[in-house]
């Protein structure tokens, strides 16, 4: 549960750094992803998680 404690900590500490350093480039890249079709943004969620499971299993062993 520590883990996945500091994992959040982390996504929110770089999701804050983009947001305080580069605000029009991320309002940019929401407003892409809101004109993004679903089924899109499904794929791309679906293989961004299995990318995420594989480095933390290869990481963690």
């Amino acid at each position: 549960m520590t883990d996945f404690l500091v994992a959040l900590g982390l996504v929110f500490v770089i999701e804050g750094l983009l947001f305080a350093a580069f605000p029009g480039l991320t309002k940019s890249a929401m407003e892409g992803v809101v004109q993004t079709p679903d089924s899109v943004l499904r794929i791309i969620g679906v293989v961004s998680a299995f990318i995420g499971v594989i480095a933390i299993w290869a990481i963690r062993g």
